[in-house]
């Protein structure tokens, strides 16, 4: 079966309000980060020398998306800083990003940037009163189309039938436009089951984003974190669409690459040529898309080019910051566990366990000098 060969970590099944901490033994071994001013760089070198080793507690909400490579590198963080504690909650985007407007976390993983008009119109509780957020882009990966349906082990999918299947649309797996791209595949008389997330998750408003750009006369809503129509099935978080996909016959959802092990994978594409989600085209669309206009220094949300030859569907997770904190001991933990997860050895941890494609080195030297930017 075409299967995406993604590792996954054992903690999947983890509930995604459980707050994760890599106390226990670790597997990774990173380099030190004793001191802010000594994080590691992108090319994995000290900039500094080692000084007293730096202690305290910092939390995080967000992206179930990030969640293997958050513990992944939560572990490899601890394993430098046996006195630093790191806390992350994979309860989706949406509730990260509340969460760091409430005060409620030191730092928030989310699967879409905040916009511009959130950042004017919201403060941020962990934030010094004349500071906003900054965003910061950590994590790249596709999104895969998984589907449970016997005795199918290969699909293609263009954009319009696609965006049928999950508007609601197209209801039959033998629908004509389904097999106009699946010659020679017997597709059987079986309802389709659309399954999308029950919360809001920056996994959708990158899904819904394709959607609308790619087949704008069958998705006739704008991209949203929220699901659009009142068709298919809701699942909370990607763990919920995993295991309705899984359980459900005739069943097609979406959810982060790294989750998709268990599964057959869609190919998408246009004009008769798919491709299946890679890591390498994941990460040539990032690096070929540009900074949003009109962001703030520091504040790097990506403009992603969805129309750049390859697998279209990538998502860019976000590790959101404040620019300068009210608590200089928070800032100090928050550039540290950012500075590693950027780094080389931070990169390469979350490709080999959760499936993600590195930072190239120019984005990441690019996202570091925002991070040395912290106060």
């Amino acid at each position: 079966m075409t299967r995406m060969k993604i590792r996954l970590t054992a903690a999947l099944g983890l509930s995604a309000a459980l707050m994760l901490s890599a106390c226990a033994a670790n597997e990774s071994t990173a380099p030190t980060a004793d001191t802010p001013a000594a994080t590691t760089s992108a090319a994995g070198a000290s900039d500094a020398p080692a000084q007293e080793p730096i202690s305290g507690t910092i939390s995080g909400i967000g992206a179930s998306a990030q969640e293997v490579a958050q513990q992944t590198w939560i572990a490899g963080f601890q394993t430098a800083n046996e006195a630093v504690t790191v806390n992350y909650a994979a309860e989706g985007s949406g509730a990260g990003r509340e969460a760091f407007i409430g005060g409620g976390a030191d730092f928030a993983g989310s699967d879409r940037a905040f916009k511009i008009d959130e950042l004017e119109e919201n403060s941020f509780g962990k934030c010094a009163a004349d500071s906003k957020a900054i965003n910061l882009p950590v994590y790249i990966s596709p999104i895969a189309v998984i589907f449970n349906v016997e005795g199918v082990e290969e699909l293609n999918l263009d954009a319009a039938t696609l965006a049928g299947i999950f508007k609601g649309d197209i209801t039959n797996w033998n629908d004509q436009a389904i097999a106009a791209t699946n010659e020679g595949v017997t597709l059987p008389d079986l309802t389709i089951t659309a399954v999308h997330r029950s919360d809001t998750s920056g996994t959708t408003e990158n899904f819904t984003d394709y959607l609308a750009s790619a087949a704008p006369d069958v998705w006739d809503a704008e991209k949203s974190g929220d699901w659009p129509y009142q068709t298919g099935e809701g699942a909370g978080q990607t763990q919920g669409v995993v295991a309705a996909v899984s359980g459900g016959v005739g069943a097609i959802g979406y959810v982060d690459a790294s989750q998709a092990e268990q599964f057959s994978v869609a190919k998408l594409g246009k004009d008769g040529s798919f491709h299946g989600p890679t890591t390498e085209s994941a990460a040539a669309i990032v690096e070929n898309s540009p900074v949003e206009e009109g962001r703030a220094d520091n504040d790097m949300a990506i403009a992603l080019d969805r129309e750049a030859e390859g697998y279209p569907i990538v998502l860019v997770s976000y590790l959101i910051t404040c620019q300068d904190y009210e608590d200089d001991a928070v800032a100090d933990l928050v550039k540290s566990y950012a500075s590693y997860i950027v780094s080389d050895e931070g990169q390469s941890a979350a490709a080999e366990r959760a499936g993600s494609a590195p930072l190239s080195a120019s984005l990441s030297e690019t996202v570091q000098a925002a991070i040395d930017s912290i106060q």
